[in-house]
C-alpha cells in the first residue's frame, strides 16, 4: 500500500497501533522538531526530530523517506490525549504503541495529501485486518474533527466532523449482453455472468424488469472497478482466459500509418538529403532549458501580435519529477537540439543537425487539458554566419509539402501550389532584425532566423559558434496536403 497507492508514502501514510496502550482522542499537528520528543520504533533511546533523523538516516529501509518532510521547518505528529507521541507520519511510529502478541484492540491512523487514495488505503487495510477480529469483519468507526482551515483544505470547514471508514459498498450497474460481446461468450446465461463475478469477490444481482441489467455493489476491497470495462475484465478472469475462444473480427481494417507520422518520415528524408544529421532528444526538460536560457518568459500573452509564433508556451509540469531536468514536458523542440549542438560543438563546422518530435501545449477543451502537436526543428552552426544555408532547407522542406514563396505577382495557376510568405518577428530568442515569422495560408506556423548570442551563451549552451535556426509545427500540413 505504501509502495503503490500512497507513491512511497508520499501520498498516503499508514500507521497501526496497540489501543490499550493510548488514551483518545486523539489530534494531528505539526510541530517544531526539536519539540518533538518520543521513542521512534525499535529505537533504545528517547529522542526529538532532528536527532530521529539523524539516528534514521543509517536505517536501511526508511532513510529512503526522511526527505519527504526533513526540509520542512516543521514536522507532522499524531498526539494522544496524554501528549504521548503515536507516530510522525510518514516516516515511524513510536515504540510506545508498538503491537505485540497480547494486542486485542488495533488503532489503524492514516494520513494522507490525497483524500481518495486515503479512503481507499482506510478501506483495503481495514477490512483486511477485520477479516481476524474475534467477532469477524466487526469494525468501530473513528470520527475525524476539522479543527481549523488550513491551506489546500477545499473539503471541510472548521469544526466539520467526518466518520471513517465509509465502509458501504459503491452501487453501480453493468450491461450483461454487453460484457457477454466483449468475451465473445454468447452461450452464458445471465446467471452464469453473475455467478462468474459472485467469483470475484463482487456481488450483483439480475434487474427483476430487465434481465440484461445488472446491479453490482462493488466492496471496498474492489477499488480498482471503476467502469463496465473493469467488470468485463472480472469476468475474462473468473471464466479463464485460455477458455475464450479466438476469434477473427468481421470488420476489416487495413493496417496503415498515422497521417501524422507518414508525414513526419517524408520530412526527415527531405532533411536527411538535405545533409542534416537527425537528432532524438527526451520529451521532458527543466524548466530553465525551456525558458529561462532561450530568454522566454514562462506565460506569454494571449494577445499577441498578428503574425507572431509563440515557441515557449505555458508548460505541462511533472508533479514529482525525479530530477531537475526533467520538470515540464517542452513546448519547443529547439532548447533540446542546442543542448545536442552544445554537446557535439568539438566536431568540425558547419553542424547541422534536425529533429522531427512532439511538443506538449495546453489544450482547456481536451479531456486531459493539453495535446500533442509536431515539430520540426533544424539549426546550422558556422563559424560565421550562413544564414542562407539554412533558409535553403526551410525552401526545400516547403517546396516538397507543395508550397512556394509568395510573390507580388499572380502565381502560375498550373502549379497548382500553396503559398508561405516570412514575416518580421520579434522572438526574444533571435536576433533583434535576423528573424522572421513562416506564415502559410494566413497561419503563423513557425519562426526562422539567427539565434541571440545570450541564448549561444547562456551556461547551459555555451556555443561558440553562429547559429540560425527554424521551427515549424506540422499539423496544418496534414490538411493542405
Amino acid at each position: 500500500m505504501h509502495q503503490n497507492i500512497g507513491r512511497r508514502r508520499t501520498l498516503v501514510s499508514i500507521g497501526t497501533h496497540d489501543l490499550s496502550t493510548l488514551k483518545p482522542p486523539f489530534t494531528y499537528e505539526a510541530k517544531d522538531p526539536k519539540d518533538i520528543v518520543f521513542r521512534p520504533l525499535n529505537q533504545t533511546e528517547v529522542m526529538d526530530g532532528h536527532r530521529m533523523m539523524e539516528a534514521l538516516s543509517q536505517h536501511q529501509q526508511l532513510k529512503t523517506y526522511l526527505p519527504i518532510i526533513r526540509d520542512s521547518p516543521v514536522y507532522p505528529v499524531i498526539f494522544d490525549s496524554e501528549r504521548t507521541v503515536c507516530s510522525v507520519p510518514p516516516i515511524i511510529n513510536g515504540e510506545h504503541s508498538k503491537i505485540t502478541l497480547d494486542t486485542k484492540d488495533v488503532f489503524i491512523e492514516c494520513t494522507a495529501t490525497d483524500l481518495t487514495k486515503c479512503n481507499i488505503v482506510v478501506n483495503t487495510v481495514v477490512a483486511m485486518f477485520a477479516e481476524y477480529c474475534e467477532k469477524p469483519f466487526l469494525v468501530e468507526p473513528v470520527e475525524v474533527v476539522y479543527a481549523d482551515d488550513y491551506p489546500g483544505n477545499s473539503f471541510a470547514k472548521p469544526g466539520q466532523k467526518f466518520v471513517y471508514p465509509a465502509l458501504e459498498s459503491r452501487n453501480m450497474e453493468a450491461s450483461i449482453r454487453k460484457m457477454k460481446t466483449s468475451l465473445s461468450l454468447d452461450h452464458l446465461s445471465e446467471q452464469d455472468i453473475q455467478k462468474l463475478l459472485n467469483k470475484m469477490s463482487v456481488p450483483c444481482d439480475i434487474d427483476k424488469q430487465d434481465s440484461n441489467r445488472l446491479h453490482v455493489k462493488v466492496p471496498i476491497t474492489r477499488s480498482d472497478i471503476m467502469h463496465e470495462c473493469d467488470l468485463v475484465e472480472d469476468v475474462a478472469i473468473a471464466y479463464g482466459y485460455n477458455n475464450l475462444k479466438l476469434e477473427v473480427p468481421m470488420t476489416f481494417a487495413g493496417a496503415a500509418e498515422q497521417p501524422v507520422n507518414h508525414l513526419s518520415d517524408l520530412v526527415r528524408q527531405e532533411m536527411a538529403m538535405a545533409g542534416y544529421t537527425e537528432c532524438l532528444n527526451w520529451a521532458l526538460i527543466s524548466n530553465k532549458e525551456n525558458y529561462d536560457m532561450m530568454r522566454h518568459g514562462k506565460k506569454e500573452e494571449d494577445t499577441a501580435r498578428p503574425h507572431e509564433y509563440k515557441m515557449s508556451l505555458p508548460s505541462v509540469s511533472i508533479s514529482n519529477p525525479k530530477t531537475k531536468e526533467f520538470e515540464i514536458v517542452r513546448t519547443s523542440v529547439l532548447p533540446g537540439i542546442l543542448k545536442t549542438l552544445a554537446n557535439n560543438k568539438e566536431l568540425p563546422p558547419p553542424i547541422k543537425l534536425f529533429e522531427v518530435g512532439d511538443v506538449v501545449v495546453l489544450e482547456p477543451t481536451r479531456e486531459v487539458g493539453c495535446k500533442n502537436v509536431r515539430r520540426l526543428c533544424a539549426v546550422y552552426a558556422s563559424m560565421k554566419t550562413n544564414f542562407g544555408m539554412l533558409h535553403g532547407a526551410l525552401d526545400q522542406v516547403m517546396y516538397s509539402l507543395n508550397f512556394e514563396p509568395e510573390h507580388e505577382h499572380k502565381p502560375d495557376a498550373r502549379k497548382k501550389r500553396r503559398t508561405f510568405k516570412l514575416v518580421p518577428s520579434e522572438d526574444p530568442a533571435f536576433f533583434p532584425g535576423m528573424q522572421a515569422s513562416i506564415v502559410a495560408e494566413g497561419e503563423t506556423i513557425g519562426v526562422v532566423g539567427e539565434l541571440h548570442p545570450d541564448v549561444l551563451n547562456s551556461k547551459g549552451f555555451n556555443i561558440n559558434m553562429s547559429v540560425s535556426a527554424f521551427e515549424i509545427n506540422l499539423e496544418p500540413f496534414l490538411e493542405w496536403l
